[in-house]
């Protein structure tokens, strides 16, 4: 039985994600199913990041050097003279894009083609002559091909002129975002009757991140929701419960109906109840068989489902109506009026041994008294407590800066992020042995990826603006954190990446250990800073 009420815990901190999971996207780029090329137009493959000294490592900067070809490009560090300068008009476009209107004049591509046509003659096995001596330039164009020559022309023009017109862009474009959205052809086109070129270059580059109230983030003042099963006290006398009730022995109940404090194995169906007489719908997460009940753990599996089925026996079946909660943590089933028929297969009450010294051992290895056990677990759960709390609070803040910044996200960032997530959960399933091989295949498609994507967009773009303005607070207010943690923290990473036998990049590994750093010094920072008002849902 699946189902499940309001959540009990806090969530850690998506931008907090662990490091200690080796995620695919670390250094595998080219196995990542969401990179596809975009229909008409050519992409160039990302060059080697370059470290920058901006605290905020949310995005990825690119250097404004590199080798451009319609099929495939080599990175180039040199960024050569042109014969004279390029027209590029800059044009701001929706989600921090922005299109580059690049106009290259004749006397450029004239020097371009000769540079190409004197690589030719320098490397064309025409027949009638050495290799490396003259061919008149007509028959090498014969022997090559005019359409070879001119699409080499057209990338040997790319090539020089893309430096050029990406100077602008530099120290403000994102990694993997820059592409050539005209057509190859059209480029050909206007070379052969202009002798002249024109292409457009679409870049997302760097969002800026607006405070709505400007330094708004100072001196927040934050009321954080603490569930009750987080409380210290509460949680330990569960644990010597549980602990308690795991050296005891279950028996088979015979001459009565269950009760608090009984185990029963249910078979459990559920259907929903339409106002109009229509047909009913089995509710699936509903559904269990076989499903082992303590009743003592009644309430949290389905508000009431004990008192609905109190006195059932052994082979005995109960019906009861039921209506889900607004605030149940399924969406689709909130309101909904549900049959649940309840089938009691099995019954047994606990027979456990008497709750004193004796069994303290038992219950805490290398305690002597029921005193120590009691007091050594709520120590334990004061740990969990604080930790719980902090982690709330952290959520909060995070919530509080999400609703306070505006952010005009590109694409290229939403959908980086949002692969890093798809790829964390994948591993983490994976690692749970949750997928066998056919269901992997089927999830790192780029079919499921993209679904991924479109079905999580909110979460995700949320997760980037709490990024966002945990870089920008970490800039404003001068945030640092020592070498020797950031050294310590990527040892410690790498060394898990071993362990696993996944491949790494260290230097990406190093970018997110130092989000991470970042992230923690800025939360530390704001609850310094914050007023919180803790209060138990």
């Amino acid at each position: 039985m699946v189902l499940y009420g309001t959540a009990t815990a806090s969530t850690l901190l998506e931008f907090k994600a662990s490091l200690l999971s080796p995620c695919p996207s670390f250094g595998s780029r080219p196995v990542n199913p969401l990179i596809q090329p975009v229909k008409n137009t050519i992409f160039f493959p990302a060059i080697k990041h370059v470290s920058s000294n901006s605290p905020s490592q949310q995005f990825k900067k690119i250097s404004n050097t590199f080798v451009a070809s319609a099929s495939t490009a080599e990175v180039d560090t040199l960024v050569e003279k042109l014969p004279a300068d390029l027209n590029v008009t800059e044009t701001e476009e929706p989600n921090s894009r922005v299109r580059l209107s690049v106009e290259v004049p004749p006397v450029v591509c004239e020097d371009c083609y000769r540079r190409v046509i004197r690589e030719f003659m320098k490397k064309a096995k025409v027949p009638g002559f050495r290799p490396g001596k003259n061919v008149p330039e007509s028959i090498l164009i014969n022997y090559i091909g005019k359409q070879n020559i001119q699409k080499a022309i057209v990338e040997s023009i790319l090539k020089r002129t893309l430096p050029h017109a990406m100077s602008s862009m530099t120290g403000k474009a994102l990694e993997d975002s820059i592409r050539i959205v005209t057509k190859f052809s059209e480029m050909e086109n206007t070379y052969s009757s202009l002798n002249s070129l024109r292409y457009d270059i679409i870049v997302d580059v760097a969002p800026e991140v607006k405070w709505v109230p400007e330094y708004g983030y100072k001196n927040l003042k934050i009321v954080v929701e603490i569930d009750s099963e987080i409380d210290a006290k509460k949680a330990s006398e569960e644990e010597l419960r549980r602990r308690h009730k795991s050296l005891g022995s279950l028996r088979i109940v015979t001459d009565r109906g269950v009760k608090l404090g009984d185990v029963a194995v249910l078979d459990i169906s559920a259907t929903t109840i339409e106002a109009d007489d229509s047909d009913a719908k089995s509710i699936p997460s509903a559904e269990s068989r076989g499903f082992q009940f303590d009743t003592e753990d009644g309430d949290r599996i389905l508000p009431g489902f004990l008192e609905a089925i109190t006195g059932i026996q052994r082979g005995e079946t109960k019906t009861f109506q039921y209506v889900f909660p607004e605030s149940w943590a399924q969406e689709n089933l909130r309101g909904i009026e549900a049959k649940f028929t309840v089938e009691c297969k099995e019954l047994f009450y606990r027979d456990l041994p008497d709750l004193d010294d004796s069994i303290a051992d038992k219950l805490l290895p290398g305690c002597t008294t029921l005193e120590e056990v009691k007091k050594a677990l709520l120590e334990k759960c004061l740990e969990v407590e604080q930790t719980a709390k902090e982690q709330a609070a952290d959520n909060a803040i995070l919530d509080r800066l999400c609703k306070m910044v505006e952010v005009d996200i590109p694409r290229s960032l939403f959908e980086e992020q949002g692969r890093e997530l798809y790829g964390a959960q994948l591993l983490q399933m994976q690692a749970n042995r949750q997928l066998n091989d056919q269901q992997l295949a089927y999830l790192s498609s780029a079919k499921a990826v993209n679904e991924f994507l479109e079905n999580n967009k909110e979460n995700i773009n949320h997760v980037i603006k709490q990024n966002l303005a945990v870089g920008d607070i970490f800039k404003r207010e001068n945030l640092q954190f020592s070498t020797e943690e950031l050294v310590k923290e990527v040892k410690n990473s790498i060394a898990e990446f071993k362990r696993h036998n996944q491949e790494y990049d260290e230097e990406r590994v190093k970018e997110q250990v130092q989000e991470v750093l970042e992230g923690a010094e800025v939360l530390e920072w704001l609850r310094e800073n914050a007023e919180i008002q803790y209060t138990t849902r």
